[in-house]
């Protein structure tokens, strides 16, 4: 069975990019925020750090933005960054007036207290102790639960993005909305739209150790791309050195501020081994650490290394560090007493569907804002604090350019979702067999440090895999762990063809066999233009 649902706007993902972007549009439009979870499930709901923004009087719009640059090594958009940072300010005001609390330097202060981070010559961070990602999210999810113009619809995963051109036939490639999957109903919806938007977030379930929650599985990336988006520098995947490695941890991030207190990288024999990497040891740069474990675990063909503290003083640990002590001890381990087991995890995604100033995609109607989309402030590596920005300011400036086109209207008769040539899977082995295989070829071959002849090697095994899925699509009803793996084949397939094309190590991507980077040319995108005739057998 499938309902058909009409609505002004559609905003896929319910992340603080699709929340900013509702809230700004619900006084003119009628809005739908789907969420494949539950509302506030998503990376911005766990982002510790806090917001990048020019506050302080010894700090300026010019610094923050070469600092950007400077850390996306050269392949920032100079245009992209200015208007980011320029817009930071109003936007953080904003949020302040939904009421989001962020720490002062004093209860009676009415200053922010400002913190700094890598990558940033100031202090400029202004956050909610260490959970920002938190307040921002509950903030916003309770505003828009209280608009009557906003429909928020939990449980519901996007199936495929309805365009003019795939459905109708036409030559125009205008977006019309999605086909969506109601999970707890298990009903298919026609969710009809002039304008629609992709704010999914990024896609780091597509590797075995992430920091992201489960719902990261590359999405809108996905959907975009099928539908006939430019996709760029997917090449690029932020991976944090040492996330807790347990079989029930899920995603828990040792800080590296047990690095700072002189916690040591150790193999299982109890070898120290950053000394042979960096000058700094435990404190190198974080790509450095994460490559040096990363050689380590690979050379032994070990799971992990350990981080351990336990040298220090018990109380000091409990003190200073009493959420990890915790959540270790939860799962058995005592870091005041024994070494605790990490892993490099895939953390950030910087490539992703190509946008312009205002959020546009190559598709008339279609939008992509947050990590979903690619807007040329992050280059080939993300500097700290600057993504829970890029998602306020472009959907903002997402907002402000729909606004203009208001009203809108759609008046084509669109098909229903036609799953009458399919049947129900008896079992579910071959989606979670795949989907483990999947994540285990992209972390061994298309990870921290890679080689030509290893990305060919993923390259080869991802193509069967591929078939595999797209004869299961074929032949049974989806599920949302069908849907999820299908989109995250085709974002490791991008990721694999972009790292292919990048004949250099720059930034967050490392090939030992073009170790240096390419001075001789100016620094271009990565771009991977799908047509989307080269995907019917999956649609």
């Amino acid at each position: 069975m499938t309902t058909t649902h009409h609505y002004d706007i559609l905003i896929i993902g319910s992340g603080t990019a699709g929340l900013t972007l509702a809230l700004h549009m619900a006084n003119d439009a009628r809005v739908a925020v789907i969420s494949k979870g539950q509302l506030e499930e998503g990376a911005s709901l766990y982002a510790q750090g806090g917001i990048s923004v020019v506050l302080d009087k010894t700090d300026s719009i010019q610094s923050h933005i070469d600092d950007t640059l400077k850390a996306g090594a050269g392949l920032c958009n100079e245009k992209t960054v200015r208007f980011t940072v320029e817009h930071a300010r109003e936007n953080i005001e904003w949020l302040i007036d939904q009421g989001v609390s962020f720490t002062r330097d004093g209860i009676t202060s009415e200053t922010y207290h400002l913190t700094q981070e890598g990558g940033h010559s100031h202090r400029r961070i202004i956050h909610s102790a260490d959970a920002t990602g938190r307040e921002v999210e509950t903030t916003l999810l309770d505003k828009a639960k209280h608009h009557p113009n906003i429909e928020l619809l939990p449980f519901h995963i996007g199936i495929d993005l309805i365009t003019s051109r795939k459905h109708l036939g036409q030559d125009e490639n205008r977006a019309l909305g999605c086909y969506v999957l109601d999970i707890k109903n298990n009903e298919t919806k026609t969710l009809i739209a002039p304008i629609t938007v992709l704010a999914t977030g990024g896609a780091g379930k597509v590797y075995l150790y992430t920091s992201n929650p489960d719902v990261s599985t590359g999405d809108g990336i996905a959907m975009g791309w099928r539908a006939g988006c430019r996709i760029a520098n997917m090449e690029f995947i932020q991976f944090h050195p040492t996330c807790l490695f347990h079989p029930q941890a899920k995603s828990f991030l040792i800080s590296e501020a047990l690095r700072g207190e002189g916690a040591r990288l150790i193999l299982a024999n109890g070898e120290r081994f950053m000394d042979r990497f960096h000058p700094q040891g435990e404190l190198a740069p974080r790509d450095v650490v994460a490559r040096a474990i990363d050689h380590e675990m690979k050379r032994l063909g070990h799971d992990c290394v350990y981080l351990d503290i336990s040298h220090k003083p018990a109380t000091f640990i409990k003190e200073h560090f009493p959420t990890i002590y915790k959540r270790c001890l939860s799962f058995g381990i005592d870091i005041t007493k024994q070494a605790i087991p990490v892993v490099p995890a895939a953390h950030y995604t910087c490539g992703g569907i190509k946008t312009d100033l205002k959020g546009r995609t190559d598709i008339p109607g279609l939008y992509a804002i947050g990590e979903t989309a690619h807007t040329g402030l992050h280059g080939a590596n993300r500097m700290a604090s600057n993504s829970i920005l890029e998602c306020l300011v472009f959907a903002k400036s997402a907002a402000d350019d729909i606004k203009e086109q208001l009203p809108l209207t759609i008046s084509a008769i669109v098909p229903h979702w036609d799953d009458s040539q399919v049947r129900p899977a008896k079992e579910a082995v071959a989606i979670s067999h795949n989907w483990d295989e999947l994540r285990r070829c992209m972390w061994n071959y298309v990870g921290i440090v890679r080689k030509t002849d290893r990305l060919y090697r993923a390259k080869q095994r991802l193509s069967l895999l591929q078939a595999e899925i797209r004869e299961y699509y074929a032949q049974h009803h989806i599920s949302p762990d069908l849907l999820e793996l299908r989109n995250l084949a085709d974002v490791a397939e991008l990721i694999i063809r972009s790292a292919l094309k990048r004949k250099e190590s720059r930034g967050l991507h490392y090939i030992l066999d073009y170790p240096n980077t390419d001075e001789s040319k100016p620094p271009t995108e990565t771009i991977i233009q799908a047509k989307v005739a080269d995907h019917e057998a999956l649609l």
